[in-house]
């Protein structure tokens, strides 16, 4: 399947139904409540719970904002940030992305007082995150300091290091741009694999294994999003040592994934085991960083129909509520493969935003036709 079969109108209504979906996603009954080690509650369904799972989707909706001007859309992200910046959170990789959006957004409204948190959380970030061995970012979340200790996880870059290079350029911090450019290198050189070009869902010092060696379809999803957000965010000269560097580690990656997608235009949950199930979060993933790639013109143009036969694939998989079905919900470190084919399926908010994701880098090429 190629071409642009939907109307830019059409995909614009399934932009706005799934952002509604997304800002009313409530865990009315506490069933998705995970309780850390500590006993602290983690909500993974609710949109309004300070988490990566709703910090994507605020991600998702400013881009959106940002592509069409639509300033309903800004007021859900500004009420967002009105409500929750008052109330403490604990700061980890997870909690971090938030402040992504945030940066777009006092470059929108020019608001003062959202600078004092940037600041803040990035120093944080900088100087106070726990660091593994050879001085990666821990992959510290909800729990404290103790809470993967040691650990390297593929999203790390997409939830903390895409953030700081972003707030790195607005404040002229050369030491936070230094910083990213390092964890990507760190975190290259302990998750990916260097056989299939596809990445590990996490590494640990302690032991010095790559836990289940799960090649997670979601896990790997957030690295074919972040290099080209990365890349685009900071614009490298042509021959800049790291902008090569990543290029050719989206390329080998997305080599793979393209022999791996599955007839349906989706991919399956461990991308290397046809048995697991189909999964819509990483497939939209997978569709956003290779249309972005082929913008770029980092990928080939023979990524756009393998981009666009998982976007019309995920289209499939939005009911009429909004929902992006077929997706499996926030997920820690698995010790085993089978921990990942049993991982269970439901609207959250994460699967929505990456469905945005996906949808607005696609509505670009409605929009210039």
């Amino acid at each position: 399947m190629s071409g642009n079969q939907y109307g830019r109108e059409e995909i614009m209504g399934k932009i706005d139904l799934l952002i509604n979906s997304l800002i009313n996603l409530k865990d009315e009954t506490g069933e998705f409540v995970y309780t850390m080690p500590n006993g602290m509650k983690v909500d993974q369904i609710s949109f309004d719970f300070w988490e990566w799972i709703s910090g994507i989707g605020l991600y998702g909706m400013m881009k959106y904002y940002r592509l069409t001007g639509n300033k309903t859309v800004l007021s859900h992200i500004t009420k967002w940030f009105s409500s929750h910046l008052p109330v403490p959170v604990e700061k980890n990789i997870n909690t971090m992305v938030q402040m992504l959006t945030l940066t777009y957004l006092y470059e929108e409204t020019g608001d003062e007082s959202y600078l004092p948190f940037l600041k803040e959380w990035a120093e944080w970030l900088y100087n106070d995150l726990p660091r593994t061995e050879f001085g990666g970012f821990c992959h510290m979340t909800y729990g404290g300091s103790d809470m993967n200790k040691n650990q390297l996880w593929d999203d790390t870059m997409m939830m903390s290091g895409l953030t700081l290079a972003k707030i790195g350029l607005l404040l002229k911090n050369d030491k936070y741009l230094e910083e990213v450019k390092y964890q990507f290198m760190v975190h290259i050189q302990y998750l990916k694999d260097k056989v299939s070009g596809l990445w590990f869902h996490g590494w640990t010092f302690d032991g010095r294994h790559n836990f289940a060696d799960a090649l997670w379809g979601r896990g790997n999803s957030w690295i074919t999003i972040v290099i080209p957000e990365y890349l685009e965010l900071m614009n490298l000269p042509e021959h800049d040592s790291l902008r090569r560097f990543l290029e050719i580690t989206l390329q080998d990656q997305v080599q793979t994934l393209k022999g791996l997608q599955d007839p349906s235009g989706l991919w399956h949950t461990l991308l290397d085991d046809p048995g697991s199930y189909l999964e819509s979060s990483c497939t939209a993933g997978f569709a956003y960083g290779m249309l972005k790639g082929v913008h770029a013109g980092v990928l080939g143009d023979d990524y756009r129909d393998c981009a666009l036969r998982a976007i019309h694939a995920v289209i499939g998989c939005i009911d009429e509520t909004g929902a992006l079905l077929k997706t499996s919900i926030g997920t820690g470190m698995g010790s085993d493969l089978d921990f990942y084919r049993n991982i269970r399926q439901a609207p959250v908010p994460f699967g929505q935003a990456m469905a945005i994701l996906c949808l607005v880098e696609y509505l670009q090429d409605l929009i210039e036709d």
